[in-house]
């Protein structure tokens, strides 16, 4: 990780979320971009929900990777990308609100290896309530044409 974020690395965020067709299908919105931390929002959709109508683990899982991703993807020079190689994801309550907030941020920066929690949260009326967490492991990578940016 830097000392001082990279220059322009809100922007390469921004940029790079708005080619994430997955994150565009499911409706997520990215409301947050600070030198290690992201944060994406989901508003309900009952095309997302499992068979109980609580927000499916996958959707879950995939918007906390992708918040996680990218809080490390905002301690990276220019030139690389990152892409995750492992995660954890621990459901804790079932995913029922108004609205989701995802929020990734770096827990041990490297310069090959990034780790980033996550925590997600369902909000409605009232304090928000956790509903999952995640710890991801990202692998910086650099020189590769076709996972560039």
């Amino acid at each position: 990780m830097t000392d001082f974020p990279p220059p322009d690395f809100s922007e390469r965020v921004t940029r790079s979320f708005a080619r994430q067709a997955a994150m565009r299908l499911i409706g997520a919105e990215l409301t947050r971009v600070e030198h290690g931390t992201v944060e994406i929002e989901l508003p309900f959709d009952e095309k997302l929900t499992q068979q109980h109508g609580f927000l499916h683990a996958g959707v879950i899982s995939a918007a906390l990777d992708t918040a996680c991703s990218y809080a490390a993807y905002t301690v990276i020079d220019a030139e690389a990308s990152i892409l995750t190689i492992e995660f954890k994801v621990n459901l804790m309550s079932p995913g029922r609100g108004e609205r989701f907030l995802f929020r990734g941020e770096v827990t041990k920066p490297g310069s090959t290896i990034i780790v980033a929690d996550g925590r997600a949260y369902a909000v409605s009326d009232g304090p928000a309530k956790l509903i999952a967490s995640m710890t991801g492991t990202m692998m910086v990578a650099r020189g590769r044409q076709e996972i560039a940016g």
